[in-house]
């Protein structure tokens, strides 16, 4: 009743229809040791770099994410990285199975070239099989796998939900993850809506090194609130989990919900004023780009 009532009452601003990418350098080929890299390509898909590994966060390439990839939303801007640009991909760290997280045509052109580890909750596995997406390893939360000697992945809890279709509602799990790497820590937030599980990670794993933290699709708040945070909850998940830096994602790649292409930006501008939290603290990256979080000390 309410996705009816949100579908009759809705108020969409407009977005523009095709925008292009500024150029950057392509991601990094050699890092220092304990760098980490993170290229910002779209939605909440991140290329990491660290360790001498390269994995992919929820990587979407689809020009539309919806069912077959015929309906659903349609991206207004290419990806940051092409595909092919790429390094070899090790790992896929899957958060949930909605279309723009979990993107079959996407999964299988990484799976023909490099064949990744796809990491991923509970009761996932059964729809990659039937896409002949074979190398996944199922985590329920709090659960870790370790990927190589010195990179252990621990799927963690999110406030969300699961589907496909009408009728598969919260059959397969969500979640985010936290990786570990010598000795720096990542967080991947996935979607979720804010709720206690934030202090809970900053607990167990903070201070956290970098954190990918969701932005956008939360309008309207009556209906989103659950499920996406708004940009003032993010600044507070930012600092529930003890983040030393964060970066922004789920933005201006799909139309998902009611606000316009650059509402969350500006409002993650006001939310950070509010709380206290510098603008290196909590960066928007740009398509494309790379940001290095450098070893300390």
């Amino acid at each position: 009743m309410q996705q009816l009532k949100w579908a009759v009452s809705r108020r969409r601003k407009p977005w523009p229809k095709q925008l292009a990418n500024p150029p950057w350098e392509p991601p990094p080929r050699h890092l220092s040791p304990g760098t980490i890299a993170a290229t910002f390509i779209n939605q909440s898909t991140f290329l990491l770099q660290v360790d001498g590994l390269n994995l992919l966060t929820d990587p979407v390439y689809s020009e539309r994410v919806g069912p077959w990839n015929l309906g659903g939303p349609r991206r207004v801007r290419p990806p940051g990285v092409p595909l092919e640009a790429l390094p070899p991909i090790h790992c896929v760290l899957l958060s949930h199975n909605h279309y723009d997280h979990l993107d079959l045509p996407t999964l299988k052109r990484l799976s023909r070239l490099w064949a990744p580890l796809i990491i991923t909750g509970l009761r996932n596995s059964a729809l990659l099989s039937r896409h002949g997406l074979q190398r996944v390893i199922e985590l329920d939360w709090w659960q870790t796998h370790w990927v190589s000697p010195s990179l252990q992945v621990t799927y963690v809890p999110a406030q969300h939900f699961s589907c496909r279709s009408l009728h598969d509602r919260d059959r397969a799990l969500w979640g985010g993850f936290l990786a570990e790497a010598s000795r720096r820590r990542i967080y991947f937030a996935g979607d979720t809506g804010y709720a206690a599980h934030f202090k809970e990670i900053g607990r167990r794993f903070g201070p956290i090194d970098l954190a990918l933290i969701p932005i956008g699709a939360y309008e309207p708040r009556w209906f989103m609130h659950k499920a996406h945070m708004n940009p003032d909850e993010a600044v507070r998940a930012h600092l529930d989990v003890r983040a030393r830096l964060s970066l922004a994602m789920h933005f201006g790649t799909f139309r998902i919900t009611d606000e316009g292409i650059d509402d969350p930006i500006h409002a993650l501008d006001l939310a950070r004023r509010a709380h206290g939290v510098a603008p290196e603290q909590f960066r928007v990256p740009e398509f494309g780009q790379t940001i290095l979080v450098p070893a300390s000390g």
